[in-house]
């Protein structure tokens, strides 16, 4: 069992930087691989980022390639979501997510538990 609280959103400019973090409880967040997930008004909810439970495998949408970077330092029981270079089609509400199931899926579906989702948006 775990709980999850998204921080670090925000307004920024076109070309700005942000970093997301997920703050997770409990004592096996080692066992979890996390992710990232996007939802934009109107749209469906989308994949971002995702990492293993060691953090040595990662696995990125190719809209954000290059641009964002995930994290985690299971001794903080924290994940991070590094921003760079943001656009505004990258405004959405942004949430993590953690599984027990696979090594890093893309798929929302495989995935249990849910932060609340922290506000990102990107003006031009």
């Amino acid at each position: 069992q775990v709980q999850l609280v998204e921080s670090g959103g925000g307004l920024v400019q076109a070309g700005a930087s942000l970093r997301l973090s997920c703050a997770a409880s409990g004592r096996t967040f080692s066992s979890y691989a996390m992710a990232w997930f996007r939802q934009a008004p109107g749209k469906e909810r989308e994949f971002v980022a995702a990492i293993s439970r060691s953090g040595d495998d990662t696995n990125y949408a190719d809209s954000i390639k290059g641009r964002f970077a995930i994290s985690r330092d299971n001794a903080k029981n924290t994940v991070y979501l590094q921003m760079n270079s943001l656009k505004p089609e990258d405004t959405a509400v942004y949430y993590c997510a953690a599984t027990t199931v696979g090594i890093n899926p893309i798929a929302s579906y495989k995935y249990r538990y849910w932060g609340q989702g922290t506000q990102v948006t990107v003006s031009s």
